[in-house]
C-alpha cells in the first residue's frame, strides 16, 4: 500500500514504515503529524485517484529530527565587469517516519 501526499507545495510517495525529508514543519521532535493532502492511494490492484484530494484519507506520520539540507551553491558571474559574488543556502527540513495510511 502506498500513497502520493502533498507537502510544502512537494509531492512525496510514501509506504508505512518509510522515512522522508519534507520542508520544515512547525512540530517538535515526537510529535505526530496528519497529513491531509492526499493525492492517490493504491491498495494491490486498488488505486484512488483525488480531485484533486482523496476525501476523508490522511496519512499519519511521526516527527523523527530535523536538520539543514546539503549547501547550495549560488554564484553569480559578469566576465567583463570583474563582477563575482559566491553565497550559500542550506535549506531547513523535517525528518518524518510514515505510521499509516488511512482512507
Amino acid at each position: 500500500m502506498y500513497a502520493i501526499v502533498e507537502s510544502g507545495s512537494k509531492q512525496y510517495r510514501v509506504e508505512p514504515g518509510q522515512t522522508i525529508d519534507v520542508e520544515k514543519l512547525p512540530a517538535i521532535v515526537g510529535d505526530k503529524v496528519t497529513l491531509e493532502r492526499v493525492l492517490l492511494i493504491a491498495d494491490d490492484d486498488q488505486v484512488t485517484v483525488g480531485q484533486p484530494t482523496v476525501e476523508g484519507a490522511a496519512v499519519q506520520a511521526t516527527v523523527v529530527g530535523e536538520g539543514k539540507a546539503r549547501k547550495a551553491i549560488i554564484y553569480k558571474y559578469l566576465p567583463r565587469d570583474r563582477y563575482r559574488r559566491k553565497k550559500g543556502h542550506r535549506q531547513w527540513f523535517t525528518r518524518l517516519r510514515i505510521d499509516s495510511i488511512e482512507l
